[in-house]
């Protein structure tokens, strides 16, 4: 690997999109997409959002015009590593009748390029590496997610504009990223330019293709204020001591009737969470037709049919579901996998319609506990 930081300027920006682009990735970076910032695939560096900002906050979400060229000068993009890598529809088989035989035809579905993915935050490399735990590393894994996982590519950056919904310093993480990348990005400005951190073999072998030189101490003094402004500017935060009692605690907190009242259940939440994995699995067929499909699709613990067994649902009531989803993100989690199961991205906030925030219903549930719960308060 290289000595060291090293300088690449905008031009080299461009070529890391093309060296990526000719190993073979479909490159996957922040772009615009529908008036938002989204990770998609890109095919030159023309397609990412070159000026773009964004405002974030409860319930709201808007692109702004920046006053400089910065292209990662946003939040926490809408979608993120997840649904490329565990997709919210998936085909498990495709079947087809012939007369009383029934033959599976299709189980792999189509083929598919390994992912480079460019602009990546530190909350989803720590959502990622929730993912490899959950899908990959447990007895029965995910065979799926094991082949979209194996050679993925990833280019992480700092992220030097969080938004006012974000919190990941309080979660464990911060603006920069500290493990499993291959190539690390701090954007600079004025002059414009990137200082890049290398994170493995493969990132210094992409990194030898372009033209880059050594890093500076001028270089890195300014990645530092990059970072603390950055760690400065959590739009919010979170109190974690003693969260998992806290929460097992709080069952009947009545808490949870005023939160009920406002969740319209639409799993927004859900949807855009990058550590949610919930799924369920639909066949799909035409009347008269001879063809089958089984998929699997994301699930939410927001429906009422997610907790349906004998007899009808387990949480007929909003306050339940509510519950559940974030007992389980802040507490039953701790127990499953040993860390917490929110990143602090902050994307449930923003895109919850009616603007509930889990870090201040987790406050309030503090705020009501009795003084004895675990130290808590």
């Amino acid at each position: 690997m290289t000595d060291g930081p090293r300088i690449i300027g905008r031009d080299q920006l461009a070529r890391l999109v093309e060296v990526l682009t000719a190993r073979g990735y479909a490159v996957v970076a922040p772009t615009v997409r529908a008036g938002a910032v989204v990770l998609d695939e890109v095919v030159g560096a023309d397609d990412l959002p070159w000026g773009v900002g964004d405002v974030q906050d409860a319930g709201t979400y808007r692109l702004r015009e920046r006053d400089d060229e910065a292209v990662f000068g946003q939040a926490a993009a809408v979608r993120a590593v997840k649904p490329v890598l565990f997709p919210a529809d998936e085909l498990i088989w495709r079947g087809h009748r012939s007369g009383t035989d029934f033959a599976v035809t299709d189980r792999e579905g189509s083929p598919q390029r390994p992912v480079a993915f460019l602009g990546v935050r530190d909350c989803d490399l720590r959502a990622l590496a929730r993912h490899d735990e959950v899908l990959a590393g447990r007895a029965f894994a995910d065979t799926r997610y094991q082949r979209r996982r194996a050679g993925t590519f990833l280019a992480a950056v700092t992220c030097a504009e969080p938004g006012g919904t974000c919190f990941c310093t309080s979660m464990g993480g911060g603006p920069h990223p500290e493990n499993g990348y291959d190539l690390a990005l701090t954007e600079l400005l004025d002059p414009h330019r990137f200082v890049v951190e290398v994170g493995s073999d493969t990132g210094a072998d992409v990194l030898a293709e372009l033209d880059s030189e050594p890093a500076g101490a001028q270089d890195l003094a300014a990645v530092h204020d990059v970072v603390a402004h950055a760690t400065e500017s959590m739009g919010r935060s979170m109190d974690t001591e003693g969260l998992r009692d806290l929460l097992y605690a709080s069952a009947e907190s009545p808490v949870w009737d005023e939160v009920g009242n406002r969740c319209l259940t639409c799993m927004n939440c859900t949807m855009v969470c990058p550590t949610c994995f919930c799924t369920t699995v639909e066949d799909v067929s035409a009347l008269g037709s001879a063809d089958a499909e089984r998929r699997r699709v994301w699930d939410s613990c927001f429906s009422e049919e997610f907790a349906h067994i004998h007899g009808g649902s387990l949480r007929t009531e909003v306050r339940s579901r509510y519950r559940q989803w974030i007992t389980h993100k802040l507490a039953a989690w701790q127990d499953q996998f040993g860390s917490l199961g929110c990143v602090g991205c902050g994307r449930c906030i923003t895109w919850c319609p009616v603007g509930i925030d889990i870090t201040a219903e987790a406050a309030k549930l503090r705020a009501a506990a009795p003084l004895t719960v675990g130290g808590a308060r």
